[in-house]
């Protein structure tokens, strides 16, 4: 009875945990997340997200925990690769990935200092990353023009309006417990298309949000790799154990 008591609180936190865990990480966005589906075995993927990051990101932002070389050793790209698609600043292959923009000159643009990107998908999760770079949309009343609907007054502008082309708020009004007359953002839509297809952005971003989670733990590539023979391995020990303990015990019962 009391075994029976101890797997049923083990089961409630194994259903109870990951939904605190996802409540935590969770922002108040006014349009839902959207799933990544990212996959890290996918080395073109992150390819082409490396790239795109040093176009449209590393201007203002770095991943300073992340060195160029890295990306030779993991990718499958060479060191000549890196220096000739991916550094842009005059750096050395050893170099981390910093810009040269100063912090004095990140407040005065944008208002506060430009976050390092290395560990974003570790801390924000890679479908919030996915569904930011997905959910900029116009807003007059904002500095810089522009606003998202995951994490709202963002300070940075879209950098990808060229290829998503350029959004637009979809409100609803409500009444809200005092009787007052609010305005909701619940969606957004397409006012001018941009260079690419939708679908060709989603895998643009998809690319963007793949790099950073590599870029957030790189050895996780080696190790999900190494997971299918460390469970084959296992299941394999588990075989001769008890078929070993099967011979042993034959003539005891």
């Amino acid at each position: 009875m009391k075994g029976h008591r101890i797997f049923s609180v083990l089961m409630l936190v194994a259903v109870t945990v990951p939904g605190l865990a996802a409540a935590a990480e969770g922002g108040e966005g006014a349009v839902g997340w959207e799933r990544a589906f990212t996959n890290l075995g996918n080395q073109a993927s992150i390819q082409r997200g490396a790239k795109l990051f040093m176009s449209y990101c590393s201007g203002c932002h770095e991943a300073k925990y992340m060195r160029y070389v890295r990306l030779s050793e993991d990718i499958g790209l060479t060191q000549d690769q890196v220096q000739q698609n991916l550094m842009f600043a005059g750096d050395k292959i050893y170099d981390p990935m910093t810009n040269a923009m100063r912090a004095s000159d990140q407040t005065t643009w944008l208002g506060k200092d430009v976050p390092d990107l290395s560990l974003v998908a570790r801390s924000r999760g890679v479908d919030w990353i996915y569904s930011y770079l997905e959910s900029f949309y116009v807003d007059p009343s904002r500095p810089l023009g522009w606003n998202n609907a995951i994490f709202d007054k963002a300070a940075m502008p879209n950098p990808l309006w060229e290829l998503q082309g350029i959004q637009v708020p979809v409100y609803e009004t409500v009444e809200n417990e005092q009787g007052m007359k609010e305005k909701h953002l619940v969606g957004l839509k397409m006012a001018s298309p941009g260079k690419l297809s939708p679908e060709e952005f989603d895998r643009t971003v998809r690319d963007i949000t793949t790099f950073l989670e590599y870029v957030g733990e790189p050895a996780k590539i080696k190790r999900q790799s190494m997971g299918i023979w460390v469970l084959l391995f296992v299941v394999i020990f588990t075989l001769l154990a008890w078929l070993l303990k099967h011979e042993y015990w034959k003539d005891v019962h």
